[in-house]
């Protein structure tokens, strides 16, 4: 990639008010932009060819509508000299661009626009480990009439892209993360935001549920969508608040929901804080705020199951994963502590916690899930299972923890996922239930979770892969004094504590957890998620 000139301030520009391009967008070398796309499949129909320098050399540069492919102009060669023959080609794709800019020096003295060096691209690279990173292709040519052409075929090219969003409301949580969230959407996410040309609108939370009263009367017609920056739980917050809306926007009660509206605007989610971020790991692959953002400027689109989670016929929230039992007992005693910083809090929480195990008396039923395939096979062989609507199974029994996962559950303490063979919409949610044993056992059950083993490989851990799933607490005592305030322990002597998505959620009675398929779209998707088949999952 070329080097800005010496002897004056070189920006990128679309003519009008100077903008820099931001400190992130880091040229490399042209040898980096080979696509995977074969030569043949980026031709497409030309829409413009000329003359640029690119990197050090003056290029043949053809612009598709696949992509833009250039290569190095030979000098003539005498005959038979073989040392010329090599002339590598090289390529980005077009979906791959997701802004342009002119690029023009500035000196000191000069008046005006500046002088006219050619054009930026600035471009999404797929790197390794689900990483994507923001990098620019200079193409320089002095001629004004010649970029102004291309220039426009750019901009007409990058608007046709319809799924990119033009307008969101970001909802910032300045608590997140040691008060850093604010740093890192300023400093990381807006000049970013910025380059694209996407107009934002910003909400600082100001206590907790502001996001919720927020999102309830906003008005959302005017955005493409909606965009949190902060840990698990603004995240889940904006995700209940999201479909809360959209409900309201149906005319259905939430208290009676048998297929819940789809949320109306799809979801971003920054990874600025938290100590998991289990949501933003398992939808990215990985927790990286330019990775989450980038996503979000491009456009991906991926559809995520959704569990409604119930108490006596009352909606208690949407979300995507939840504990009970030990999980949700451990996050009682880290709220209660939250004085501490994130990761402090959440290693005295579950050493707490281990110190004072104790199994829960539950009875469980669930309606088991098959797969697209053996549901096939059934109704092929004429089964009545597949006929079936009402095929609930029942365990009961001491309970050290009970897992219930519609998304895999990536976090930092579990890279494979606390539910590794979850997808975030196969239409399924897995049951893990972890039976009463020796405090040991446990805890070495809990270790699997940051090793290469099978987390699952004990006598007393048992998996399902559920729709539909009731857990009734059979206990007389509910949460410990220990796990909530002094204002609190009345109330809740006769609840227990469940943890749905980082958030602190008691129930006094039975509790249904019931998935819906594909309620809810964020922007972003792992590569393996992406790329991955289409297993859906049929309850019985």
């Amino acid at each position: 990639m070329p080097r800005g000139r010496r002897g004056g301030r070189v920006s990128a520009l679309e003519g009008g008010p100077e903008e820099e391009a931001p400190p992130a967008a880091v040229a490399v070398p042209s040898a980096l932009w080979v696509s995977g796309l074969q030569p043949e499949a980026a031709a497409g129909q030309t829409l413009l060819r000329g003359i640029f320098e690119i990197g050090r050399s003056s290029c043949d540069v053809v612009l598709s509508e696949l992509a833009l492919r250039w290569w190095p102009i030979q000098p003539e060669r005498p005959a038979g000299d073989s040392k010329y023959d090599q002339c590598k080609e090289e390529f980005i794709e077009v979906k791959d661009i997701f802004s342009v800019k002119l690029k023009r020096r500035y000196s000191a003295k000069q008046q005006g626009n500046g002088t006219l060096l050619g054009i930026t691209l600035f471009i999404c690279l797929k790197k390794e480990q689900n990483k994507l990173k923001d990098s620019t292709l200079d193409l320089i040519n002095l001629s004004e009439d010649h970029c102004d052409v291309w220039f426009k075929q750019f901009k007409k090219i990058l608007a046709g892209f319809s799924n990119r969003p033009k307008s969101l409301k970001v909802i910032l949580n300045p608590q997140s993360h040691k008060k850093e969230a604010t740093q890192v959407y300023y400093e990381k996410v807006e000049p970013l935001l910025r380059i694209a040309g996407i107009k934002t609108d910003v909400t600082i939370t100001e206590y907790e549920g502001h996001a919720l009263a927020l999102l309830k009367d906003c008005e959302l017609q005017e955005f493409d969508g909606v965009v949190c920056v902060g840990g698990d739980g603004s995240a889940s917050e904006v995700a209940h608040a999201l479909l809360l809306r959209a409900q309201k926007n149906a005319g259905k009660e939430t208290d009676s929901l048998l297929t819940p509206a789809r949320a109306q605007l799809p979801l971003g989610l920054i990874p600025a804080a938290g100590s998991t971020n289990v949501l933003a790991h398992s939808l990215h692959g990985i927790p990286h705020v330019v990775t989450a953002t980038l996503h979000i400027i491009m456009g991906h689109i991926q559809p995520v199951d959704v569990c409604t989670f119930s108490m006596t016929g009352k909606l208690l929230r949407f979300g995507f994963s939840a504990m009970f039992g030990f999980g949700g007992r451990t996050l009682a005693l880290a709220e209660k502590n939250r004085w501490m910083s994130p990761n402090q809090r959440r290693d005295f929480a579950v050493m707490k916690a281990l110190a004072k195990l104790k199994p829960e008396d539950c009875e469980i039923s669930f309606l088991p899930c098959i797969s697209s395939h053996d549901l096939q096979e059934w109704k092929a062989e004429g089964s009545p299972k597949s006929d079936s609507s009402d095929q609930w199974q029942t365990i009961q029994g001491q309970f050290l923890n009970v897992s219930i996962m519609a998304i895999p559950c990536l976090c930092s303490v579990a890279p494979r996922g606390l539910a590794p063979t979850t997808r975030l919409n196969n239409g399924s949610m897995a049951l893990i239930v972890v039976r009463n044993t020796s405090r040991p056992e446990f805890i070495k059950h809990l270790k699997r979770y940051a090793s290469v083993k099978n987390q699952f490989n004990f006598p007393f851990v048992e998996t399902y892969t559920v729709g539909e799933v009731r857990v009734r607490q059979r206990n007389k005592s509910g949460c410990d004094p220990e796990e909530v305030d002094g204002r609190q322990a009345a109330a809740s002597e006769h609840s227990f504590p469940w943890n749905i998505d980082g958030d602190l959620v008691e129930a006094e009675s039975e509790v249904l957890v019931k998935l819906h398929p594909r309620l809810i779209s964020l922007y972003g998707g792992s590569m393996e998620e992406m790329n991955d088949s289409k297993v859906t999952c049929n309850c019985l």
